[in-house]
């Protein structure tokens, strides 16, 4: 494996060091917002392989979708790229979707191409790269999809199989896949060394990656359609230490930092004159996946004694029920319909309620009556580091060693899907039940090996049928439906664990304006565009 300080020369070939403009430089320039992220460094500035909120805070800032989250509000899906939300037609048992896309909306220079008007090619590129496994982390979304110009400013997508809009609009909005990259920058400069400087359509544009001072500045973009940003740069600070970050936020060095899931942090932090402290949604699932193809995983006994041996409410107290809350399926009940409530599990016996001795017993009766060991990488971040080494803890009572090893975050979300971990805890979202079973229990997802490998860490294959009925059911009941006996299959085979959801935190000082009601956010941050503000 290659040092990290390889991989990001390599990410940052073309890069080098760009000039910083006087407006990004000035630290108390009022138009220049900072915002400090808990972690080390940038991942994959390509939208398309983002997967942690340090790169999709980025993303969001610098891309568009055909479709977006209303900031603020993940429940809502308004027109972003296109005029309208489309409607559909079947025609010879094919779905049709036609996007009609707004003129004027203008991609960013680049450092070989200078602004243009997007168009219908750039929409069509993008999507054919999302579908691509091999240039995009989302590909599994896109399957059974084509996608083609009408004229310059019309799209037409074509599912073989029908999809509701429900699960359709979705992949179509500024998140993961859904995010439309410039075809004439990634020609010229090619694919590659596009994931250096990325080129949008956003409210900013990317202006630099400073290596010494792990800082990407984002300089405003005037031609954005929405009307030019009201700050003139965003800076963001990989600083994984917490304090450093809370010292820059009290002396005013910072605006913006991702705080503690963990209500002492909350609690302390608004107590600070001039300091506001935001929790909300969409909250993250951390679900322990377990990989039910190797040894010793591969007996589901073994698989249901690390279930009873973990307490879900020792795990929670971690964070303390201002920023968390249990979950008893991998569909959270709480934020999607298709989740099971805990009501639903207890009454199926599927809860796997805290039993050390329990999970003994199961230990030996699967051969292992004396424990096993096992390796897992696991993230830098609080978040994960935390969670794993308390699991490590509580497994270590019934004789089950597990080892860690820390490595940065985006080290992490490559190694796992890698199929390196035994055991993957993975703490992601996902915008309805069909993502969150595709992605990570449909056997095309299964890393590595998958036809679209994606994130079934668990190398699950017993559910396909039942994710593909629900697919495609048009009644909203019955769908439902099919998403919950899925889970009970799940459950039953203890291919995963459902810990908790944890809300987002941030902190920001009183003048930092985010220019909407800050409810809940895809992007996993509380969002900055053109309507963000410093007021003095």
């Amino acid at each position: 494996m290659k040092p990290r300080w390889a991989l990001l020369c390599a990410l940052f070939a073309v890069l080098e060091m760009l000039p910083l403009s006087a407006a990004a430089v000035e630290s108390d320039s009022p138009a220049l917002l900072r915002v400090a992220m808990n972690e080390a460094e940038p991942g994959n500035l390509d939208p398309h392989f983002a997967a942690a909120r340090q790169d999709r805070l980025v993303a969001d800032m610098v891309f568009n979708g055909l479709l977006r989250y209303v900031p603020g509000n993940a429940n809502l899906i308004e027109p972003d790229i296109a005029e309208s939300l489309p409607g559909s037609e079947i025609v010879d048992g094919r779905q049709i979707w036609t996007f009609v896309l707004r003129r004027g909306v203008m991609f960013h220079a680049g450092p070989k191409t200078p602004a243009y008007e997007l168009t219908a090619d750039d929409v069509v590129y993008s999507l054919k790269k999302s579908a691509d496994p091999a240039r995009s982390a989302y590909a599994g979304e896109y399957g059974g999809m084509t996608f083609s110009k009408v004229d310059d400013h019309t799209v037409r997508i074509v599912l073989e199989k029908p999809l509701s809009s429900t699960l359709f609009l979705p992949k179509m909005a500024n998140y993961s896949g859904g995010f439309i990259v410039s075809r004439k920058a990634a020609e010229v400069m090619g694919e590659e060394a596009s994931r250096s400087h990325p080129v949008g359509t956003g409210p900013f544009m990317f202006d630099g990656y400073s290596r010494v001072e792990k800082k990407i500045r984002l300089a405003a973009n005037r031609q954005y359609f929405r009307g030019p940003p009201l700050l003139d740069a965003v800076e963001v600070l990989y600083l994984p230490d917490e304090a450093a970050r809370s010292r820059g936020l009290r002396a005013g060095q910072l605006d913006v930092i991702e705080g503690l899931e963990e209500t002492g942090w909350v609690e302390k932090m608004e107590r600070e004159q001039d300091i506001r402290v935001d929790v909300f949604g969409v909250g993250e699932v951390a679900t322990v996946y377990f990989n039910t193809a190797s040894k010793p995983l591969d007996d589901v006994r073994a698989r249901r004694a690390i279930a009873y041996a973990l307490d879900r409410s020792e795990l929670l107290a971690l964070w303390g029920e201002r920023t968390a809350g249990n979950v008893y399926s991998p569909v959270p009940a709480q934020f999607l319909p298709g989740g099971l409530t805990e009501e639903e599990v207890k009454a199926l016996n599927l809860d796997y309620a805290f039993n050390p001795e329990k999970a003994v017993r199961l230990l030996a009766e699967a051969g292992y009556p004396a424990g096993f060991s096992m390796e897992a990488v696991t993230s830098e971040m609080n978040l994960y580091q935390r969670i794993y080494e308390r699991i490590g803890a509580q497994l270590a009572r019934i004789g089950v060693d597990l080892r860690l090893r820390v490595v940065d975050h985006p080290t992490m979300h490559r190694l796992i899907r890698r199929d390196v971990n035994p055991m993957v805890l993975y703490i992601p979202w996902r915008p309805n039940a069909d993502a969150f079973l595709t992605r990570f229990f449909h056997s095309d997802s299964i890393v590595v090996t998958g036809a679209k490998p994606d994130t079934n860490f668990s190398h699950y294959d017993k559910i396909d049928r039942l994710i593909e009925a629900a697919r495609l059911e048009t009644n909203p009941g019955r769908q439902i439906e099919l998403w919950k006996h899925a889970q009970i299959k799940i459950l039953d085979d203890m291919a995963a664990f459902p810990l908790h959801y944890i809300n987002l935190v941030y902190a920001r000082r009183n003048c930092v304006d985010y220019g909407h009601q800050l409810v809940t956010s895809m992007a996993l941050y509380p969002q900055i565009t053109e309507k963000t503000r410093i007021v003095k």
